[in-house]
């Protein structure tokens, strides 16, 4: 599985939330790029980025970090946080990344998402970030109708296979996933998944290793990294990477 080094930005920062709660906020380096420049020195493969502030909003607002980091670091990055319309999804592919990952115009806007999946194949994700149980969405704000394995099928449904699953109770708390659940995402899941939420210790990583589900292909890890409870290379060799 690959290892997703987590560079969340908010007001021009790097920080990480706990619990999806922007009152929650710790910040770990006033340069984005900076943060992302010490991952992949540290020999990370890959990024996942996230403008808390698009998320919150509704339109991406740190466009100007992010053409920085995908452009100068010489990794693939895969970037969300308030792609609402196919002008903002257009924007931060030209900006240099990999893949995007939409989260609620995915649900909110079902033209969009078939369009983006139509203009841009293999490079659009969905974002299923779970709150209380239930898929969230507008910054973690609202939730909609339906069990995770449902949303899952719609999702499916509607042609969009590659997705990124968070759980945002866990996150930021460094008291590990819930494996439990990370198995039936695994197993709803038709095409591939990266999981997101909770991860404070390399044997959180060997746990979902362990699932051994071929449907998991990456774990995104923020503050686990930040407060140096393991190293990337450490991280990489429990995942198998």
């Amino acid at each position: 599985m690959n290892l997703y080094p987590a560079i969340d930005m908010l007001g021009g920062k790097a920080v990480r939330l706990t619990k999806g709660d922007f009152d929650a906020k710790k910040v770990y380096d006033e340069d984005p790029l900076s943060a992302a420049s010490g991952w992949v020195q540290a020999g990370a493969r890959m990024l996942h980025v996230v403008d808390l502030d698009g998320a919150r909003d509704g339109a991406p607002a740190n466009i100007a970090h992010l053409r920085r980091i995908a452009s100068e670091l010489g990794v693939p990055v895969q970037f969300g946080g308030g792609l609402r319309s196919m002008t903002a999804v257009e924007s931060v592919l030209e900006a240099g990344v990999e893949r995007v990952i939409l989260g609620t115009a995915a649900f909110t806007d079902p033209d969009l998402l078939e369009r983006a999946l139509a203009e841009w194949p293999g490079r659009v994700l969905v974002s299923v970030d779970v709150r209380g149980g239930r898929v969230a969405t507008e910054g973690w704000t609202e939730t909609i109708d339906g069990g995770i394995e449902d949303v899952i099928a719609r999702l499916a449904e509607r042609g969009a296979n590659e997705l990124v699953y968070t759980n945002v109770d866990r996150d930021g708390m460094l008291e590990g996933p819930d494996l439990k659940e990370a198995r039936r995402v695994a197993a709803a899941v038709s095409g591939s998944f990266v999981y997101s939420g909770g991860i404070g210790a390399l044997a959180d990583l060997e746990g979902l290793a362990g699932l051994n589900a071929t449907t998991l292909t990456g774990v995104i890890v923020g503050k686990a990294l930040y407060e140096r409870r393991f190293t990337v290379a450490q991280a990489q060799a429990a995942l198998g990477a």
